[in-house]
């Protein structure tokens, strides 16, 4: 058993921040007048930026149900990243919202690689947050890390791509879109959207805790308000519940119900058309300590308020839309500095100080182990691996290149692990541990809210504590102090000591052993001393690379083969000659392969209106809540493109026609870019 034990911030600096913030004291004036009534000359300087990160619409394994059999075959709402950069007295943060499953340290890295390339040092790991709204309903394989590829099949170039790309070019967009501004805070409360999944171990904590949430919810609505020439520019509101609307029977891309908020934000509201290039308006909607919030509301997968998956993801999604208003409304300008700093730490090898646990006695935090109830899933969501890592493994041609993970765990780790029954020992599995170990933590102010950023899914509860840790150190409400999950790296859950003895779902997926949030609340605490006082805060260990370590077992695209008798492009279901409003168009198309180029901001339909010259302009298009595009392969290498627009009820009447747009691949190994037309149809007023 290792007995080399070590808190990180004494480690020796592999690299460092210097902290720009002094110390924080309780800001009297935090939030001022309302925001109407605040200049833009706020003092801060601030630029949005989006950008598309959807990855290959067929045949790729999706990210967050582990389910082998859920393979991508279609988009319905196109996943994005927003980019918000704030700056103020010489400072910058990057935060940015992806609409993915999680992010991944391989994300991280390549993104702050990209970032150094084109902007030198203004933008590090220092001052740049990255999170992941959770959607189960994206590509996975973007990962290095075995655990999270081992349904996936492998690591997919192709998804990382798109993901690394889309950050940056947000991050870019929001660079160049950068001057003066001011900042505004609302608050408020949303009960509706969310149900705790793991109430029997919720139950276990200290009544203090649980009379925090009196409804087992965490209910609070935070939003950020960005200004700039008068005028509302960007919001990012976060709300804790899980992503998991669409179920694991889905096989569409989709960003699911935050998705579905920030279309509703950016497109209805603000009238942002995605394929026109710089958005004018950039709204996104972030995770806080979601671990133990299901948006299934009746506690079963699709379920809640309604029976249908598209009705639950669109409810759930508007019901954070309207909050999200309701808050910006009530927002008051505030002011302070923006700051950050990260340092990583080995959450496999960490003594707990006696002050952050349970019973006053030191701990210590153990390598990482999956428990037996992980394996089973979160049945309220979705159920888990079929047979789990172990058993699937003997089978799964990927694990099994990695050597046989059905190892017994040892009994030093077992007991560092109780009362978790171990059914993975993912930290000690070959040929590297199957999860990162090495993980960082970052603190970011912005004005007066903080952000307390960690890699993992932190419950309602676990959440609590860290934020009334880091409160209590900076001296400021504990409204002002967030949970940022879902940041920066991935390690699953962490839950209370008291949640974690009853090993829940959540519980299982707290790898590194019961004391995991405990060892947080040190570090946090040792992190927010140094911030508040302008301390040195040495880098820690540093991040494993294990990038040349990635097999692949997911089959590719073939050269593409045509319909017999038909060609590329050509419609084999034309629309009906007339529909009224409210009805739904129908049509399909021999196409190729998504993977050969999966038109990332771009679009594989445009639904378009002859206007009063006689000329077609896209009304609609794929990657928007009204389109469905349903891939389908016939054969070895045909594939079908199957579109449906839903009529929407203000739609104006006219002449309308579907175009599709895609590339194949030729026997000769080149790509061809091909369009389809289908025929004219009627939209009338009724």
């Amino acid at each position: 058993m290792p007995v080399a034990r070590r808190t990180v911030l004494a480690a020796t600096a592999i690299g460092s921040a210097t902290l720009a913030a002094a110390t924080v004291p309780v800001i009297s004036d935090a939030l001022g007048a309302p925001a109407g009534a605040a200049p833009d000359s706020g003092g801060y300087e601030i630029g949005i930026g989006l950008s598309d990160i959807t990855g290959p619409a067929a045949e790729c394994g999706m990210m967050g149900y582990s389910q082998l059999e859920q393979q991508t075959a279609g988009i319905h709402l196109r996943p994005r990243a927003r980019a918000f950069i704030i700056g103020g007295a010489g400072r910058r943060v990057v935060f940015v919202v992806a609409e993915n499953g999680m992010i991944f340290q391989s994300v991280h890295r390549g993104v702050l690689t990209e970032l150094s390339r084109r902007f030198g040092d203004l933008y590090t790991e220092q001052n740049v947050l990255l999170t992941s709204t959770h959607s189960h309903a994206t590509c996975g394989g973007s990962s290095n890390d075995y655990a999270y590829n081992l349904s996936i099949l492998g690591f997919q170039q192709q998804v990382y791509d798109a993901e690394v790309n889309g950050i940056v070019e947000a991050i870019a967009a929001a660079h160049a879109d950068l001057g003066p501004g001011s900042l505004a805070v609302g608050r408020g409360e949303l009960h509706d959207a969310s149900v705790n999944r793991s109430r029997v171990a919720w139950e276990l904590n200290p009544p203090e805790d649980k009379q925090h949430f009196p409804d087992a919810i965490d209910p609070a609505v935070t939003v950020l308000a960005l200004r700039k020439g008068g005028a509302t520019v960007g919001t990012i509101t976060w709300f804790a519940t899980h992503n998991t609307s669409m179920t694991n029977a889905n096989h569409l891309i989709s960003s699911d119900n935050k998705g579905y908020a920030s279309f509703s934000c950016e497109h209805t509201e603000h009238g942002v058309r995605y394929l026109d290039g710089k958005a004018s308006f950039v709204a996104a909607f972030a995770q806080t300590n979601a671990g133990d919030m299901s948006p299934n509301l009746n506690l079963r997968p699709g379920s809640g308020p309604t029976e249908d998956e598209f009705e639950n993801t669109r409810t759930l999604g508007e019901r954070q839309y309207l909050a999200s208003k309701a808050a910006v409304a009530r927002a008051r300008s505030i002011a302070g500095p923006v700051d950050a700093v990260l340092c990583y730490i080995d959450l496999a090898d960490i003594a707990v100080d006696g002050r952050f646990t349970p019973d006053g006695r030191p701990h210590c935090t153990a390598p990482a182990a999956a428990g037996v109830s992980l394996i089973a899933g979160s049945v309220e969501d979705g159920p888990g691996l079929p047979g789990g890592p172990v058993p699937e493994g003997v089978r799964n041609p990927f694990s099994g290149s990695l050597g046989d993970p059905a190892q017994p765990a040892p009994a030093w780790l077992a007991d560092a692990q109780a009362p978790k029954v171990i059914a993975a020992p993912l930290g000690l599995l070959p040929p590297v541990a199957w999860v990162p170990n090495v993980l960082p933590i970052q603190l970011v102010r912005i004005g007066a809210l903080y952000l307390a950023a960690a890699g993992g899914e932190f419950t309602i509860t676990s959440g609590l504590r860290i934020r009334r840790a880091v409160a209590q150190v900076l001296n400021v409400p504990l409204d002002q102090v967030l949970m940022q999950g879902y940041a920066n790296a991935y390690h699953e859950y962490v839950t209370t000591p008291e949640e974690y003895d009853s090993q829940q779902y959540e519980g299982a997926s707290t790898l590194f052993g019961r004391y995991t949030l405990c060892a947080y609340q040190q570090e946090f605490t040792r992190l927010a001393m140094a911030f508040a006082t302008r301390q040195h805060v040495p880098r820690g260990p540093a991040p494993r690379d294990v990038s040349h370590l990635q097999p692949n077992f997911q089959p590719g695209a073939e050269p593409d083969v045509a319909v017999p008798g038909r060609g590329f492009g050509e419609v084999l279901v034309q629309p009906d000659p007339f529909y009224g409003r409210g009805g739904r168009v129908v049509a399909e198309f021999v196409s190729a392969h998504p993977k050969h180029d999966n038109r990332r901001n771009g679009t594989f339909l445009e639904v378009q209106r002859r206007n009063a010259s006689g000329e077609w302009v896209r009304v609609a298009n794929e990657g928007e809540w009204a389109v469905k595009f349903f891939w389908s392969k016939h054969g070895t290498a045909t594939s079908m493109a199957r579109f449906t627009w839903d009529i929407p009820l203000d739609a104006a009447p006219g002449r309308y026609r579907f175009q599709h747009y895609a590339t194949r691949l030729g026997l000769d190994g080149a790509l061809h870019p091909f369009t389809g037309v289908t025929d004219e149809f009627e939209v009338g007023g009724a």
